[in-house]
């Protein structure tokens, strides 16, 4: 499994840029270092006996311990065991662990196309497709970290939102060969921010 060395090095090899307050950074920029700190954090504890048991899984697909992030929930003590993962790394970092949300959603697109599968009466392929993707994530150990609200402030609606800066929200800017592409989307988001 990855290690918070690993991720640290990980984000040092990233050329793109990341758009933050309106400016261009690298990965590596000194706002960053608290929120990949605490990435990290989320890899250290599944390698340290005392975490393990709660930060790691067996994955359905290949019966490879990964990490629990990367894991898609078989049984109720999966997801007691993720939440009581999730309350043990925020106490332990002191807020936000950032991978929550990713890991919500990996477990809803498997939920979603295997009824879409179902509901198409096997003509499509979304779920098979969505195995495929999930075993590389889990065994090159991909992290997906979400956020529901990049701007912070829920009471404005999203329309407003968009309109002062779209690109707090992922939004298609071009179309090729007839599908959608998404291209812009606000860049960077440090969960330490809204918590101090």
């Amino acid at each position: 499994m990855r290690t918070k060395r690993t991720i640290h090095g990980r984000f040092k090899k990233i050329k793109t840029k990341s758009l933050f307050s309106g400016e261009l950074i690298d990965r590596t920029h000194e706002v960053l270092t608290q929120t990949i700190n605490v990435l990290g954090e989320t890899f250290k504890a599944a390698a340290e006996p005392e975490s393990a048991n709660l930060c790691t899984a067996k994955s359905h697909l290949s019966g490879e311990t990964i990490n629990r992030f990367c894991h898609i929930h078989q049984s109720k003590k999966d997801l007691h065991n993720k939440q009581d993962m999730t309350r043990m790394l925020c106490r332990r970092v002191g807020y936000c662990i950032g991978r929550c949300m990713g890991a919500d959603a990996v477990n809803a697109v498997n939920a979603v196309s295997y009824e879409a599968d179902k509901m198409n009466g096997g003509k499509t392929k979304y779920h098979e497709n969505f195995l495929k993707w999930l075993d590389n994530f889990q065994k090159k150990r991909h992290d997906c970290s979400l956020c529901t609200d990049r701007c912070k402030r829920r009471k404005t609606s999203p329309s407003i939102r968009a309109d002062t800066d779209p690109d707090h929200y992922l939004r298609v800017v071009e179309k090729k060969r007839g599908r959608d592409y998404c291209q812009r989307m606000q860049g960077s988001y440090n969960p330490g921010f809204c918590c101090r």
